[in-house]
């Protein structure tokens, strides 16, 4: 059984707020009907996070609380600075590793010296 955008979005309506926060192997299951998760599953469901956030949809989350809709503005926002938290480490991570700064790994103009 293959995931679709729409199934997760179905599902995702009764994960409103932070205390209401599921998983993704618990959204596997909820969604599919089988007590028995597959890796393959819960990496579809990743996917389709990020795909459904790309398109804009407002799906929160963290490790500890799990997928959420957003209910208010402040969970939203939080969960942005979660992410940009986590862009700005693997950005970083990336300059290190090339031995280039930040602002030239992201393609910035330097000024002359």
């Amino acid at each position: 059984m293959q995931i679709t955008e729409a199934q997760l979005l179905a599902e995702m309506q009764h994960h409103v707020g932070q205390a209401n926060g599921v998983h993704a192997d618990e959204l596997v299951r909820r969604i599919t009907g089988q007590l028995v998760n597959t890796d393959m599953h819960t990496r579809r469901v990743r996917f389709l996070i990020k795909e459904l956030r790309k398109q804009g949809s407002h799906i929160c989350g963290t490790p500890t609380d799990g997928y959420f809709m957003a209910a208010t503005p402040e969970e939203l926002q939080r969960t942005v600075a979660f992410l940009e938290e986590r862009a700005m480490t693997t950005l970083m991570q990336l300059s290190r590793m090339k031995n280039i700064a930040l602002p030239e790994l992201l393609g910035q103009l330097r000024l002359p010296t």
